[in-house]
């Protein structure tokens, strides 16, 4: 299956590829609920955070995974067919993760 962009702003995903970012997903899930799991039972302050900061690590991860996945495909799609907008759009989209 070949992944493009399409007009709706949508992106079709490969099987694998959905698999994937859902089976991360759902492990991030879990470590929030882990985390608030913590909470409920009193937890140290320490741990909570570090388990915390291993949260926002893991979207973070997740974050570039999507991020070079766009540029690979989206991007390289729009440019090659003349759509520089795509680039204005990743440059916001950079400025903002890097806030």
């Amino acid at each position: 299956m070949e992944e493009k962009c399409c007009c709706e702003r949508k992106k079709m995903r490969s099987e694998e590829e959905y698999k994937y970012l859902v089976n991360r997903l759902n492990r991030i899930e879990g470590q929030i609920r882990g985390i608030r799991n913590m909470v409920e039972k009193d937890a140290y302050c320490t741990d909570i955070i570090m388990q915390v900061s291993a949260a926002g690590a893991a979207l973070n991860s997740l974050n570039k995974e999507l991020l070079a996945r766009h540029i690979k495909t989206c991007v390289e799609n729009d440019v090659r067919e003349g759509k520089e907008e795509s680039i204005d759009e990743l440059v916001r989209v950079i400025e903002k993760l890097m806030r």
